[in-house]
């Protein structure tokens, strides 16, 4: 029998430095959709969620939300946005590193870097490879239809336990070709115990990064993807093709390391800014 639900709308006040499209849509997630009047529903918490920001107050439709649990619900949606974190001074601080680097800042002054799920954020950068978002967006979807469990109208991420019990075969449906096997790895990994994600996140970060490329499939970049959007591992900068190239045309000279301990969120800032900006590119050549 399903529990019952929560009716009621959590608000949560004083939200600052949040733009729910320049956060959800910049390429960190892939179960939030735009809606029409500007909202964005998604999958989130095991259930599914309505987010809509006006005057600085954001509120949230919540069907894992539980009655009497309203409190405790808001604040893991605060942590989901990393509300407590001063993202105002982090941007001021990173523009002052570089003009191209003010330039993405300012474009998109809204990014926050979500705190999602460890697992969730495993298997989708590891289906991320060689992709785009529609597409990205596409397997997860049909991921979570074949093998996560029905909650209302929609279904939650599977469990590393289900996948584990599949083979390559079985994700057929999903069309993510080469990425299957890697995925039915990382199940078999995280349900046997050999790779404890919880563990992982507290890791030092080397130690951390190796224990996620122990995953058939996992280099460098899907470990540190890995790292900063389901463990929250802000010191990661994720560094694919893309990057690479944006890094030598828009801020030649400079390394990750040059933005220190917020250098994830410098990434997510420069990745998002050269996304929506191909002409640097072109002019550059």
């Amino acid at each position: 029998m399903e529990k019952e639900r929560c009716a009621a709308t959590l608000a949560l006040d004083g939200v600052q430095d949040l733009v729910l499209s320049q956060t959800l849509d910049c390429g960190q997630c892939f179960r939030w959709e735009a809606q029409p009047d500007g909202s964005f529903s998604g999958q989130v918490f095991g259930g599914t969620a309505q987010v809509r920001l006006k005057q600085g107050t954001l509120y949230i439709t919540d069907t894992a939300c539980r009655p009497g649990a309203e409190q405790a619900q808001a604040a893991r949606w605060r942590r989901y946005f990393d509300l407590e974190l001063d993202y105002g001074k982090i941007r001021a601080s990173l523009s002052r590193l570089h003009p191209v680097l003010k330039a993405a800042t300012d474009y998109a002054p809204g990014i926050r870097i979500l705190r999602q799920e460890p697992w969730e954020a495993l298997c989708s950068f590891i289906l991320s490879q060689n992709s785009h978002i529609p597409r990205i967006k596409g397997m997860i979807h049909r991921l979570c239809a074949l093998f996560g469990e029905q909650n209302g109208g929609a279904h939650t991420f599977p469990r590393p336990e289900a996948l584990a019990l599949c083979t390559v075969e079985d994700l057929t449906p999903i069309r993510s070709g080469f990425r299957a096997k890697y995925l039915l790895d990382a199940a078999q990994k995280v349900a046997g115990g050999q790779i404890d994600l919880q563990a992982v996140s507290v890791m030092e970060l080397e130690q951390a990064r190796q224990v996620c490329m122990q995953i058939r499939g996992v280099g460098p970049k899907v470990a540190d993807c890995t790292l900063l959007y389901g463990m929250h591992r802000l010191e990661c900068f994720p560094m694919d093709v893309w990057m690479k190239r944006a890094m030598e045309t828009l801020l030649p000279g400079m390394h990750p390391s040059d933005f220190g301990e917020y250098a994830g969120i410098a990434q997510q800032y420069i990745f998002h800014y050269s996304r929506t900006h191909p002409a640097l590119f072109t002019q550059a050549i």
